[in-house]
């Protein structure tokens, strides 16, 4: 692990209260990244407690040495999407406590030139969150369709100037590999003809590619519903997103959770039954940083933690 990228845990205490961490409890730290939240939980944690990590970077688990005489923590070097049948391996489904999931790309990847996330440092057009697996930004990119370039530009990115980027970026791969970051995201300057004075034109450009290649958004539906599955009852789930897709997607899985079955009007249900539908009672609303928070760690401005009880 480099110590040189500094990683600042978003909403922690937050985070901790929506857990209700109790201290012979069994946790899951679903996205284990530099191990900052999870820190918190072990301090938190009796002797009698448990910590179950999740992460797909092998810079993350490297980074998890540090706990290694903890015989409380273990860490899994697996995506959360693969919560349920993890879990269920060791014979702990419906025994979790609580499941914390920090959504999106860290701080250290993004700082990390060679990761290829960021916009604002060149390296290899990469963007994947487990390096030893799966095709890199720059392989999709060389071969992709540009019908479907666009789709994934505009769908994940929420770029209204998809097509313009998609065709731009057909047109250079035509005449060269398009393997830097720093290449892409001057095709993007060039193809966005109206410039957001607040955003970086490649801000939604990048975001919708790595969201593509991780698979982020499909992981994150499955992973919710293996929270709500290995809970144990009164067991908590507490999710940060950091962009609206994300927290459309948990917003409207948790309130469809907490709703139960929709039933036609007038059809012969009782109330009774109707709640024993419902999975999940939200948790308060939904909580952003503060000022003190947001004049230390300018990441967390996009921020938004949800909590849900399972019942």
């Amino acid at each position: 692990m480099n110590e040189a990228f500094a990683h600042t845990s978003v909403l922690l205490a937050e985070c901790l209260d929506g857990l209700a961490i109790k201290p012979d409890g069994i946790y899951i730290d679903a996205t284990f990244g530099r191990g900052g939240h999870s820190a918190e939980i072990l301090a938190a944690l009796g002797e009698k407690g448990r910590l179950i990590a999740f992460d797909r970077d092998p810079q993350a688990i490297e980074s998890a040495r540090r706990f290694a005489d903890d015989s409380r923590f273990e860490i899994v070097h697996s995506a959360f999407g693969d919560m349920e049948e993890v879990i269920g391996t060791m014979g702990l489904s419906g025994q979790i406590d609580g499941v914390l999931m920090d959504l999106g790309v860290s701080s250290p990847q993004l700082d990390d030139a060679q990761r290829g996330f960021s916009f604002l440092r060149d390296g290899p057009l990469d963007m994947r969150m487990d390096t030893s697996r799966g095709q890199s930004a720059a392989q999709w990119l060389a071969n992709a369709d540009e019908q479907d370039i666009t789709q994934v530009i505009k769908e994940f990115g929420e770029e209204k100037f998809g097509k313009r980027i998609a065709h731009a970026i057909v047109e250079y791969r035509q005449q060269q590999p398009l393997t830097r970051t720093s290449e892409l995201v001057a095709i993007i300057d060039q193809a966005v003809p109206v410039k957001d004075k607040y955003k970086h034109p490649a801000t939604r450009t990048f975001q919708g590619i790595r969201i593509y290649i991780n698979a982020e958004l499909e992981q994150l539906r499955v992973g919710l519903k293996a929270a709500t599955t290995i809970l144990r009852p009164g067991g908590r789930m507490a999710i940060i997103s950091f962009h609206s897709l994300e927290d459309r997607l948990v917003k409207r899985f948790m309130k469809e959770q907490s709703k139960g079955k929709s039933y036609p009007p007038g059809f012969p249900v009782t109330q009774a039954q109707i709640d024993e539908d419902k999975v999940l009672t939200l948790i308060g609303k939904a909580i952003k940083a503060g000022a003190d928070e947001l004049k230390q760690n300018v990441r967390s401005r996009s921020a938004v933690l949800r909590v849900a009880e399972k019942r």
